[in-house]
């Protein structure tokens, strides 16, 4: 009789600090990484401790809004363990991270979605920037495109 591997996916939270990073056995949630870091300082070196420990075969990332530098840093990352290592990436939507929060864009500016569109509105007070690893993945929308999803409204 063969034996059942687990199957082992990853998400990445990246668009904000901290850096979240969530490991995750039949899409349940066993393992919880956290950094104040710089993903360009930390992501590479803790998927590497990861893929060491398990054997994921599908990564999602939080694909955008947020921060354009850590969203491009995670997407080319991703984009080179796929064509050296043959794993599977996807992006998901930031917003089913935050509990359909406002995400900070520039200055006073962030993103909102209204009607699944996805605009930049002005807060003259700060909004808390504060995002979670759902227990399920079945809790993450997951995109149909794993480009980065980069909107930026004209200045």
């Amino acid at each position: 009789m063969q034996k059942v591997l687990p199957n082992y996916e990853v998400l990445i939270v990246a668009i904000a600090s901290p850096l979240l990073i969530g490991v995750y056995k039949d899409s349940v949630l066993i393992e919880t990484i956290q950094s104040n870091q710089k993903t360009s300082e930390i992501l590479l070196k803790v998927l590497i401790e990861i893929m060491q420990k398990y054997r994921c075969h599908r990564v999602l990332y939080t694909s955008g809004p947020g921060s354009y530098m850590a969203i491009k840093l995670t997407y080319i990352t991703l984009r080179t363990l796929e064509i050296l290592k043959g794993i599977q990436f996807d992006g998901c939507d930031a917003f089913s991270l935050n509990g359909q929060n406002p995400i900070k864009a520039m200055g006073k500016l962030y993103f909102i979605k209204e009607n699944n569109t996805i605009i930049t509105k002005k807060f003259d007070e700060a909004v808390e920037q504060r995002f979670q690893l759902p227990s399920m993945l079945s809790e993450v929308t997951i995109l149909n495109d794993n480009k980065p999803l980069y909107i930026l409204a004209a200045v």
